[in-house]
């Protein structure tokens, strides 16, 4: 079984990117744009055909709920 796509919610795709390609180094696999949002995809620099982090936009009301209670609870998280 091998995990293709996994899915990290963020608040705004194009800083998500900056930072997921600069700071931690992955490397933009796929930038498709898909109406007011992007399909955009990263892959560690070591396997480009590893999994594909998608930076997939946080506009699902229970993402953001979510998110807002988690936050709230002191627990660190990436979304």
């Amino acid at each position: 079984m091998k995990i293709i796509v996994t899915s990290i919610f963020v608040q705004d795709q194009d800083k998500a990117l900056e930072f997921y390609s600069e700071k931690l180094g992955f490397v933009k696999k796929h930038d498709v744009p898909m109406g007011k949002f992007r399909w955009i995809t990263l892959v560690s620099p070591e396997d480009h055909d590893g999994t594909e982090l998608l930076l997939e936009p946080n506009e699902h009301p229970a993402a953001k709920e979510y998110q807002k209670k988690i936050l709230a609870e002191g627990i660190p998280a990436t979304m």
